[in-house]
């Protein structure tokens, strides 16, 4: 297991929809970041889409990111197979050995049969790349539909990214999420959470901790994935409430950072 961040570490500094920083988080400041961590892994998500970068800056990316000593997992959103195929090749061109992927787009949110046949279509070409597609357990299916899309492709090369906290949309939590998908996750989103009852009583919210800070027993996560036989990489992502201004957010975001990565460092040590 390798620790790394990902551009969802920085959501607020890159640019979260509506919130457009003065000077956004680009590539070669996420690297900057990851230095400034100690971490050798980053996963660049679709709120750093790669493919829209120019031929120039991904090879300025990628000699930056050999130069640091830096991996890095290539991630995306939307199943459409020429869409994903383009990330194919991205993935290898990183060395990325998967690829990250949240299934619905702004205008395809497909059931799960469609799910399956456009992913059996690319199949094959990710099954000779030797890339695994890792699709995320985001917010619209629960655990136990997603692990039937995945068993129903009839690949090894397709697993589960399991994020700690995005099921809460299909209600539930991590202990259920984890007994499901655990043994099919390829990849680790941790990111740790309070479940906060409303000031006026009529209601909880589900706010962003820094690792370790939260209800999220990281301890227990990473324990039962190595039970499981899941030897995954581990990336930080963070839910940063936003405080009175973008500046504030984005310096509150960086100082959540620091101290999860501070403290995941006890559990894995890369």
């Amino acid at each position: 297991m390798r620790l790394g961040i990902s551009s969802f570490t920085y959501g607020w500094a890159v640019g979260a929809p509506g919130h457009p920083p003065k000077h956004p988080l680009g590539m070669m400041g996420l690297l900057n970041k990851a230095a400034e961590l100690g971490v050798h892994l980053i996963q660049v998500a679709d709120n750093l889409p790669l493919h829209r970068l120019s031929p120039e800056e991904l090879t300025t990316f990628q000699t930056r990111a050999r130069e640091q000593n830096v991996c890095i997992e290539v991630g995306t959103r939307g199943i459409a197979p020429d869409h994903l195929l383009r990330y194919l090749e991205l993935a290898q061109r990183f060395g990325s050995p998967i690829l990250r992927v949240v299934i619905d787009t702004a205008d395809h949110h497909p059931e799960p049969d469609e799910v399956v046949s456009l992913l059996r279509i690319v199949i094959p070409e990710f099954e000779r790349a030797g890339v695994c597609l890792a699709i995320e357990n985001h917010d619209r299916f629960r655990a136990a539909t997603l692990a039937d899309i995945i068993h129903r492709t009839g690949s090894h090369y397709v697993g589960i990214c399991l994020d700690t906290v995005n099921s809460f949309g299909a209600q539930e939590g991590p202990e259920a999420v984890v007994r499901v998908l655990g043994p099919l996750t390829v990849n680790l989103h941790i990111k740790d959470f309070a479940v906060v009852r409303a000031a006026h009583n009529m209601g909880f919210t589900v706010e962003g901790r820094p690792a370790g800070q939260g209800q999220l027993d990281i301890p227990w996560l990473l324990q039962k994935l190595s039970h499981m036989g899941r030897d995954v990489n581990a990336i930080l992502e963070l839910w940063t409430p936003p405080q009175a201004t973008l500046e504030d957010t984005i310096a509150l975001e960086d100082a959540w950072a620091r101290s999860s990565i501070a403290y995941l460092r006890a559990f894995i040590a890369d």
